[in-house]
């Protein structure tokens, strides 16, 4: 019998993707938590919120009711018309029921999404930094990646003319995330309005990662989904993880035109098919109960962030933006590279990890390479501590 090499044994499109780097460095940090070690731990994008009572009663009594069983694939019809009228009242958008299909998680409606739509060759415009999983899902649909560099003096501010100089025959799809993951940056409404009916008209899709929407620090939050003349290229990708605290729920959703929604709906038929059912009816509780939850989860992100961002000038030589949403910081450590034998922002982010015991995600994994990303989704206590080892540590490199 041949022995065949692992390049043969696996396809060519699994080779074309990696690890997901926030999974990689979490999975290291959990072995050093297991060893009996005190992390300051910034590395998953994580509520450090438990999930509203409400929330979990209405799994809780789903469980007690049994209701345990297959549902439609894309969601009952509650779920989804709980989604299509809380994105009603908070962006004036319409969309139908038919028009939404709720998933296992965010990234499943995205990896669906890219899937349905991104053929071999077809270019999808990624803005830098990007969130790790884009490049990846968009190389295993065979799409080719199309970067758009932002400029950190700008805040990494995305605007229509940047977008715009990045189209070319090829194009298929843009990819928004705002705010961003990783630097908090958040597209303003004239410029999101403006990519959103740019893209219209060329017959592009946008395909919007609305993961923070409700966490944006400006006073001006808005959607994709909100230029309802243009819905025919929108796709708004969303999730609860992060605004109702429900990450391990695995609770996310996508609306858009029929035709693609049904498409993605029979993608999700040959693979996950429903969504746990007890987690619809969580969700359909997060969605039409008081929204005050996510108003005093959203004050207390920014008191954290302003906590951190204090924090950070006390370090020489570390320079950070300040974000304007989701719950991340994206200081520059371009600095520290080349001194105590550090070598690159992955270096540091390993030496913070093994020898301050400091989680951090690196840049590269989000296309940049003097960066590492610190996630301040954590008690005040744990920005203090932390801080003070990264600056501790830095302070003794030379």
């Amino acid at each position: 019998m041949s022995t065949l090499t692992a390049t043969k044994v696996l396809t060519d499109r699994i080779n074309r993707i990696e690890l997901s780097a926030t999974m990689a460095i979490t999975a290291e940090s959990l072995k050093m938590k297991a060893a009996g070690i005190d992390m300051a731990d910034f590395g998953a994008g994580e509520p450090h919120f438990n999930t509203p009572q409400h929330i979990k009663d209405a799994a809780i009594k789903a469980i007690e009711n049994n209701f345990t069983r297959y549902t439609a694939v894309a969601g009952v019809p509650q779920v989804r018309q709980a989604i299509v009228d809380r994105h009603k009242a908070d962006f004036a958008s319409n969309y139908a029921v038919e028009e939404c299909v709720f998933t296992a998680g965010g990234k499943l409606a995205l990896f669906n999404a890219i899937q349905v739509l991104v053929d071999h060759g077809d270019e999808v415009i990624l803005p830098v930094p990007y969130w790790v999983s884009f490049k990846d899902i968009i190389e295993y649909a065979g799409g080719k990646v199309v970067y758009v560099e932002s400029d950190e003096a700008e805040n990494f501010r995305i605007t229509a003319k940047m977008i715009e100089a990045a189209i070319t025959d090829r194009t298929k799809a843009i990819i928004l995330n705002t705010p961003s993951n990783p630097s908090g940056a958040v597209v303003s409404p004239e410029d999101l309005e403006a990519i959103v009916r740019l893209a219209h008209k060329r017959g592009i899709y946008v395909l919007l990662d609305e993961c923070y929407v409700y966490l944006n620090f400006t006073g001006a939050a808005v959607s994709g989904g909100s230029f309802t003349d243009c819905k025919e290229h929108v796709v708004v990708l969303g999730s609860l993880s992060k605004t109702y605290a429900m990450t391990g729920w695995r609770a996310g959703f996508a609306l858009g035109p029929k035709q693609i929604i049904a498409a993605m709906s029979k993608l999700q038929s040959q693979s996950t098919s429903n969504t746990a059912s007890m987690v619809q009816q969580a969700s359909i509780a997060a969605l039409t109960a008081s929204q005050d939850c996510v108003t005093e989860m959203r004050a207390d992100y920014i008191k954290l962030r302003d906590r951190i961002l204090a924090g950070f000038k006390t370090i020489p030589g570390l320079t950070c933006t300040v974000p304007q949403g989701a719950f991340y910081v994206y200081p520059n450590v371009g600095a520290f590279i080349g001194k105590g034998g550090i070598k690159s922002a992955s270096d540091l982010a390993a030496k913070l990890l093994t020898e301050a015991h400091v989680v951090t995600v690196p840049g590269e994994a989000f296309g940049t390479s003097e960066h590492i990303r610190l996630s301040y989704a954590v008690s005040g206590d744990v920005i203090d501590k932390g801080v003070e080892r990264i600056r501790e540590y830095l302070s003794k490199l030379d």
